[in-house]
Parts: structure tokens; sequence; C-alpha cells
């Protein structure tokens, strides 16, 4: 063989190595692109969302006692007001002289008036009471917190009763401030007004509590009738959230648990703590007109009240419930779960190869499921694993 032909012959081993190798290259399975997340551990939650709305805790509507005559109101939406202050003066009006029927109905409306005021002075002195025993229990437990004798807990808890007996107690006065306001109501319609400069009859009707003007019924001056509204005021630092639910969800809500106000126009949310679940339901028709039973839940709103300063009554806000929390959970997004047999699987990556891995599952929320058997803490997982990819696949990140 010449050496011609020997050249001949190593070129046409070279081209046919060389297709050998690129038959191999194309028929060869590619490495699938996917998502990959690493499992770790954090807080897991079970929680809800819906929309709810702000309300002053405790809101008095003045009302005309008598058919009078209101004079042009002053106040604004807003303006700040006194226990004591005039809010609304009334002048009086030609009527005919009240006759036996009618003074005896102002005489019983009185009575009653009285009665609610002496009930109300009792349920205050009661709210006081129990007050005064929040306070000295709580400053026990704090003493013990101090000397790490009870747990934070224990005193966190203790400094919330005391916050929800002062405020019982505060609306407790209220309470005797407005019943007392009903009486002296009730009482200028058998005794005339006193007089002012002009000679003519007038009547003062005064705020029961300090507070501001959250609503105003009329400017002008005007003839109003009995059990007409004039002005509705309240505290605005005494806010609270009333949210809707779905009743299947209200019925897993308890007193005390935690509540995440959020989308009240800041960027952080606002902590609140379930008050009261109401225990009758309502009909209300969705966006799409289903028909659905729903209830209202009362949230006591609990971050520092320099927070949410800006906020006033009947503001939008989203209540995220919070069911149930595991803070130390092994965790998977919840995209890398899917439905195997009677359980949950998931791609675990090995190397470069998806690994078919069952899994035990727990709490589930917030796009994070709890892991409890089949993977380790740092295992990597695939998100969101189409069809082909199979026990053995190669893979590669994104």
């Amino acid at each position: 063989m010449t050496t011609m032909s020997r050249a001949r012959q190593i070129r046409y081993i070279i081209v046919v190595a060389v297709l050998a190798v690129l038959l191999l290259m194309l028929l060869w399975p590619q490495a699938q692109l996917v998502d990959i997340r690493t499992v770790d551990r954090g807080i897991v939650r079970e929680t809800f969302e819906t929309e709810g709305r702000t309300r002053v805790r405790d809101r008095f509507v003045i009302t005309a006692p008598v058919a009078a005559m209101a004079r042009r109101l002053m106040l604004e939406p807003g303006d700040p007001v006194r226990t004591g202050q005039v809010l609304v003066v009334l002048d009086e009006v030609v009527s005919p002289t009240l006759d036996a029927r009618t003074r005896a109905e102002a005489s019983a409306r009185r009575d009653a008036a009285r009665a609610r005021l002496a009930a109300a002075r009792e349920e205050a002195e009661a709210a006081r009471a129990e007050a005064e025993l929040a306070r000295a229990e709580a400053a026990r437990i704090r003493s013990l917190a101090e000397r790490n004798l009870v747990s934070v807990e224990t005193a966190e808890r203790a400094e919330t009763a005391l916050q929800r007996a002062e405020r019982e107690a505060a609306s407790a006065r209220f309470r005797v401030a407005i019943a007392a306001h009903e009486y002296e109501a009730a009482q200028a319609v058998l005794v005339r007004g006193s007089r002012d400069r002009s000679g003519e009859a007038v009547l003062e009707l005064t705020s029961p509590v300090d507070g501001v003007v959250l609503k105003r019924y009329f400017e002008s001056a005007r003839p109003v009738q009995p059990g007409d509204s004039l002005l509705e005021i309240g505290d605005p630092a005494a806010l609270e959230v009333e949210v809707d639910v779905l009743s299947a969800h209200a019925v897993r809500l308890r007193p005390g648990m935690q509540v995440e106000l959020q989308r009240w126009g800041e960027e952080y949310p606002l902590l609140g703590e379930v008050q009261r679940v109401e225990p009758a339901g309502f009909t209300k028709f969705s966006a799409l007109g289903v028909e659905e039973q729903r209830v209202w839940v009362i949230v006591d709103i609990t971050s520092p009240r320099e927070e949410w300063a800006s906020l006033g009554d009947a503001y939008r806000v989203y209540a995220r419930f919070v069911l149930r929390e595991t803070p130390d959970a092994l965790r998977v997004p919840a995209s890398a779960l899917f439905r195997h047999g009677d359980g949950h699987a998931v791609f675990r990556i090995d190397g470069s190869r998806a690994r078919l891995t069952p899994v035990r599952i727990g709490l589930r929320g917030d796009g994070m499921v709890e892991i409890l058997e089949g993977l380790a803490e740092a295992d990597r997982v695939i998100l969101h694993p189409d069809r082909e990819i199979e026990d053995g696949t190669r893979v590669r990140s994104r």
C-alpha cells in the first residue's frame, strides 16, 4: 500500500468518525431546562384573605328630642368636640300644649331614661372594677416576667387583657354619658328650655363624649322632628375592622386569632386579632351573582396607633386571617408538588437527573407546603414539572 492510499484511508476514517460523533450528538437526549428550588426551613401558614372596612368602635348619633327649628350647624366633619360642648341649638316652635296622654307618655319615657342611666352607671362601676383587677393582675405578671418566672406569652396576654378591660371600662363610661344625654332629652320634653337673650325658648344639645364630628345630616337651619338625626360623633382613635367572611371560614375563627391588615394604603401590614365572630349570618350575592352565606367578624387593631393614625372611619382594608402556622417547617413551593397515586410527589435533583420522590405533606398555605417525609433540607426540587419529565430524565437549571 502506497503512502498516498494510506493518507486517503486515514482521511476516510476521520470523516467517518466526525460523522459518527455528529450523529451521536443529534441522537443523544438533550437535558431539559427546568426551574429549581432548594428545600429550606421557614414558616408555613394556612390563611385566607377577604375585604373589610374600618369603623369607629363607639359612635353616637345626636338626634332631635322634640319637634323644633334647628339652627345652622357650624361644625364640619373632622372638627374636634369636647364633652359638654354645645353641638346643636334648637329653637322652640309653636305647638299645642301637651295633653294628659302625651304628658303621661313623656313622663314614662323620662322614667325609662332615668332607669337606663342608673343601669349604665352600675355597668360602668362593674367595668371599672374589672379594669382595676386586670391592672393588678398585669402588674403582678409583669413583675414575675422580669424575674423570668412566667413566659413572655403570659405577660403579653395579661397586657392584652388589661387593654381590653380598659377599653370596656371606657365604653361603659361612654354608655353612661349617652344614657345621661337621653335622660336630659326626655326631660326636655317636659321642661321648657332656657331663654336666650332674645327671649326665645332654646334647647342646647351637647356632646356626650370627647371625639370628632364624623357626619352631619344637614347644614342650614331647618325644622326637625323627634328622632331626626342631626350629627354623628365618635373617636377615630378607637377604630376596629368589620369583615364579612364566608360562613365556612367563620366556623374556624376564634377570638384572639392573629390577623394581618394589608393594602390599607401603606406598604407594611398592620397587626390585629379577632375580637368577635357574630353568631348570625346573612345572605350576600357575589360579583358573579352567586348567593353566599356570610358572617360579620370584628377585628381589633393591635399595632401602635402611630402606625395607622391616617386611617379613618369606613376605610377599606384587606384582612388576612391566620388559621394555623408552623414556624420552623421543612417546606417547598406548592408548585413543586403533583399528585402521584394516592399521595403526592416531587422531582428531586440527583446530580443531573430528575428522581421521582413520593412525599408526605402537612400544612399548606401562602404558596408553601410543609414536608413531613420524603425530603431533607438542602435537597433541590423542580418547580412546575411538565409531562415530559420522568424518573431519570436529564435536566439542567435555567
